[in-house]
């Protein structure tokens, strides 16, 4: 019988992956060289939602509906509008890339939601935006024309994510575009 070696080996992982690590380490290598495609900046995946975003101060709203159409069809996505906050305070150490910041927040009047629209264009679209209040009645039955524009998540040097817009909604009830 040949004796086996009961000294495990840190670079060689037992069983079949033993075989398969140094590939996964040079996909690895390779992923990360990938990433970065701007000037002197690096381009993460950081994904976008591409969507209609919802802010809504009129004080008596609590849930709401959109319809985006364009080319001759319609999407109606979920629309959660959920309690909005501002920053009210912010903290930092120092400027340094080791340093680090805080921010304290409070609760504000306002909702805030998003609409995910896969498929949405990033040219002009018809939105469609109906909110209720607590016994479902309408306050707010709006149709807006708006452009959707291209998000960077990362920054202008780096691809675009995906198109979004903005509906905001005052606590008077008029509604404009951003």
């Amino acid at each position: 019988m040949a004796a086996r070696n009961l000294i495990a080996d840190p670079f060689r992982p037992p069983g079949m992956w033993g075989r398969t690590w140094p590939l996964g380490v040079l996909v690895l290598t390779a992923a990360c060289g990938a990433v970065g495609s701007g000037e002197g900046a690096g381009c993460t995946l950081i994904g976008t939602q591409v969507g209609v975003g919802v802010e809504v101060a009129h004080p008596d709203v609590v849930s709401g509906t959109v319809e985006v159409c364009w080319d001759g069809s319609c999407a109606t996505p979920a629309l959660e509008l959920r309690p909005s906050s501002r920053v009210v305070a912010t903290t930092c150490t120092g400027a340094g890339p080791d340093d680090s910041c805080s921010a304290r927040t409070e609760p504000t009047d306002a909702r805030t939601g998003f609409a995910v629209v896969p498929d949405l264009p990033a040219r002009p679209v018809s939105v469609t935006l109906r909110l209720l209040d607590r016994s479902g009645h309408t306050l707010v039955d709006r149709e807006v024309e708006l452009t959707p524009g291209m998000s960077f998540p990362n920054g202008p040097h780096c691809p675009a994510g995906g198109p979004q817009a903005g509906i905001s909604v005052a606590a008077d009830g008029s509604v404009t575009t951003r």
